[in-house]
């Protein structure tokens, strides 16, 4: 593994690369969280055979925080720094793997990034404004995705729903949600309200990419249903994959069969 940090309008972003030879595909990970989350990913076979390449988004791990947080605390913020990071590392052509808010960036680099050869998103419903309230199911703490700052409850609480019933977070992940920088999550909710971000269900029924779309039969935020509601114009496999017993973090909680499902669709669309 190869560890390194590339200068960006964004801040200092940090980030893993695999080491191999195949394709690029770069990975991007969700609300407070960080790219070790795709570890498991990046130290399996897929990280032998491409070059994987996950990172700490602006405000994030161990990159810094954004210099101009109101241009980059958003999905399309979030979508110009990972380019910006593709672009800084010479990367013209990429599958893009995102997770959860990653999945929303990954989104806006279908639509926006000519370099993308096919994007896959995971605990992210692919919607817009008005589908909103129907894409996300309510929840008790929901209201920690757009809350400027964590106690250390909420951080340890907002960490173990993320990962999945029945897993305990490690303390990297509680430690990750702790260092985030919390301005964004408020900064991110008032773009997504004043329809600043692209339309991520347009996105998905209008572009030729091919779409991967994953989702935990146990998803605690995504309302599965309305995940089968899409019109997706080149949905891969031909339908949503639900994977039984899984939550919102599968790529942690069930590394052998997402490595399984991640490796078929790499080799499809590579």
């Amino acid at each position: 593994m190869k560890k390194g940090s590339a200068e960006t309008a964004h801040g200092t972003l940090s980030y893993v690369e695999s080491g191999g030879e195949g394709p690029a595909v770069l990975f991007i990970h969700g609300n407070s969280s960080c790219k070790e989350i795709f570890g498991r990913q990046l130290e399996s076979g897929i990280g032998r055979g491409y070059r994987c390449i996950a990172f700490d988004l602006p405000g994030h791990g161990e990159s810094t925080n954004a210099p101009e947080p109101e241009k980059t605390y958003s999905i399309h913020g979030f979508a110009d720094a990972s380019m910006a990071l593709l672009d800084a590392l010479g990367i013209e052509r990429a599958v893009v793997v995102g997770w959860s808010l990653g999945g929303h960036a990954a989104l806006e680099m279908m639509a926006r990034w000519p370099g993308t050869a096919a994007a896959w998103i995971t605990g992210t419903p692919p919607a817009g404004g008005a589908d909103m309230g129907e894409a996300f199911l309510p929840g008790e703490h929901m209201n920690l995705t757009f809350k400027d700052a964590f106690t250390a409850e909420e951080a340890t609480i907002y960490a173990a729903e993320t990962i999945g019933a029945d897993v305990a977070p490690e303390p990297w992940m509680v430690a990750s949600c702790s260092r985030a920088d919390g301005r964004f999550r408020p900064l991110m909710l008032q773009s997504v309200a004043a329809g600043l971000d692209l339309d991520g269900r347009k996105i998905a029924e209008t572009s030729p990419l091919p779409l991967a779309v994953v989702s935990g039969e146990l998803e605690p935020f995504v309302n599965n249903a309305f995940l089968a509601s899409v019109a997706y114009r080149n949905l891969w496999d031909g339908k949503v994959h639900i994977l039984k017993g899984q939550g919102h973090m599968p790529f942690w909680q069930a590394p052998d069969e997402i490595n399984a499902l991640l490796s078929r669709f790499l080799a499809d669309v590579t």
